[in-house]
């Protein structure tokens, strides 16, 4: 049984439930033998994978779940009514494509839908930690990505939650020149809003750069100001998406398991 059959499985008793609990009721009901360092995200990626009306790149094509509200901050997924015809049919659809895919189409696409799940692990792992480590793992993503001189030319200024600045980048050993760096460890749901931003903006005294960097996503209205803004000082916002990617491509967090190659025939050698 895979985890997507076991999810199916437990939903069909209830109206709805967390990522959370429909882990914690598939570990009960022993559907599903996790071998995963972080089992909830794993379950929390299917489900996003397969929910209708989240269509991400790497999200399958094949829809079993529907968001049907929240709780706790959380999405509330639920089943797919079996009994709608076209969602069966576009189901089935879906895996014949899918059945018709090259070789090495089938590794890009399942490589793309485990990067999606790593990204939904990494931001359920930053969303438990502590803040003050979030406002550090920036720094170092940032340090890792060549901001500042050396590997030693930021730090966390330890003053949040006050509308300051939460880190500075040195780029030069004089410090002549700074990038003052926000950081909001948010939930996916609680976007940065335009007054988080202007706080941030006022903070920047005498500094021309700044990065905000949050876990979730910007308001309409935040976007607008900081593009107003730039001629003035330029800002850089990063949501969590892009944190996550960043984090990927930098190594932030993570540490290598295993390599694939992917070979093709050298047709000049057997000519």
């Amino acid at each position: 049984m895979r985890i997507v059959d076991a999810l199916r499985e437990v939903l069909k008793d209830t109206t709805s439930l967390t990522y959370k609990e429909a882990y914690k009721e598939i570990v009960k009901r022993k559907l599903y033998e996790f071998g995963a360092k972080q089992p909830e995200a794993a379950v929390n990626a299917k489900l996003r994978s397969h929910c209708e009306g989240l269509d991400f790149p790497g999200a399958s094509p094949v829809k079993y779940f529907k968001i049907v509200g929240q709780k706790d901050s959380r999405n509330l997924y639920a089943l797919i009514e079996t009994e709608v015809k076209d969602v069966s049919e576009r189901n089935q659809k879906a895996e014949q494509i899918k059945d018709d895919l090259l070789p090495e189409e089938k590794i890009d696409e399942t490589y793309i839908l485990y990067k999606n799940s790593l990204k939904a692990q990494l931001l359920n792992r930053i969303l438990s930690c502590h803040p003050s480590f979030f406002e550090k793992m920036v720094l170092d993503l940032l340090l890792e990505m060549g901001y500042g001189f050396d590997n030693k030319s930021g730090k966390v200024t330890g003053k949040s939650h006050d509308g300051g600045i939460d880190g500075v980048i040195y780029e030069d050993s004089l410090g002549l020149s700074k990038i003052y760096i926000q950081a909001k460890r948010y939930g996916t749901n609680n976007k940065v809003d335009i007054d988080v931003i202007k706080s941030f903006y006022a903070s920047m005294q005498g500094v021309n750069k700044g990065v905000f960097i949050t876990t979730s996503s910007f308001t309409k209205g935040a976007k607008d100001f900081v593009n107003k803004e730039q001629k003035d000082r330029n800002i850089i916002m990063i949501d969590g998406e892009h944190l996550v990617d960043l984090m990927i491509k930098y190594g932030i967090g993570l540490e290598s398991v295993k390599t694939y190659v992917v070979y093709k025939l050298n047709e000049d050698y057997f000519e």
